[in-house]
């Protein structure tokens, strides 16, 4: 008589700071995490967002989690930061306005029509360990520039910068290309082989 769940390997849990079920298969494919068990933060969490960098937000979205959860966390913060702006939007991008749209609209008029228009795309990641302490961190930058109107269709900032290797916009760009290219891709890169180590993968 078979016992339920003898023989089965019990897949570590990582929880994905974020009630966003896109964003967190977006980072487990990022991650290649198919020998995790992922997770999305519980519903209705709103974590207040006070750090003064995207790796202080981060870190506190991942312990906060993971001390509620009593998982492994893993969150993620970014940004876009505009040269001619002074860094603008920066920590503010997803506060810069109330919709996709308005926020577009706004970082074009507050940028007119200068030619200069260099720009980055910053991620940080932070893991938690379940007692909600920080113990592992990466940054990723993707840098490009602001077109002076939208190109193809996607969330955030995606559909006005362009990112010259790619000779698209962040929002036309394939995923592949999101992974190798992208500042999240490229924090998940960093991150991932110390990540598998620390969950007992590698």
């Amino acid at each position: 008589m078979a016992v339920p769940g003898v023989g089965r390997v019990q897949r570590p849990v990582l929880v994905i700071a974020s009630g966003n079920a896109y964003k967190v298969a977006e980072i487990g494919a990022m991650l290649d995490a198919v020998e995790l068990e992922l997770r999305q933060q519980p519903g209705g969490l709103e974590i207040e967002e006070t750090g003064s960098t995207y790796l202080e937000n981060a870190r506190l979205k991942a312990e906060t989690v993971a001390r509620l959860t009593g998982h492994w966390a893993l969150a993620d913060d970014s940004g876009l930061e505009v040269d001619a702006l002074g860094g603008a939007p920066g920590l503010y991008s997803a506060r810069y306005a109330p919709t996709d749209h308005e926020r577009i609209h706004r970082l074009l008029r507050e940028l007119g029509p200068t030619p200069y228009r260099s720009a980055s795309f910053n991620s940080a990641m932070a893991l938690a360990d379940p007692g909600g302490t920080t113990v592992l961190e990466a940054e990723g930058i993707c840098r490009g520039e602001i077109l002076t109107a939208p190109q193809g269709h996607g969330g955030g900032y995606d559909p006005i910068f362009w990112v010259r290797e790619a000779g698209m916009t962040y929002a036309a760009m394939p995923g592949h290309l999101k992974d190798k290219l992208g500042s999240r891709g490229k924090a998940a890169r960093a991150l991932a082989p110390q990540l598998k180590r620390l969950l007992g993968l590698g």
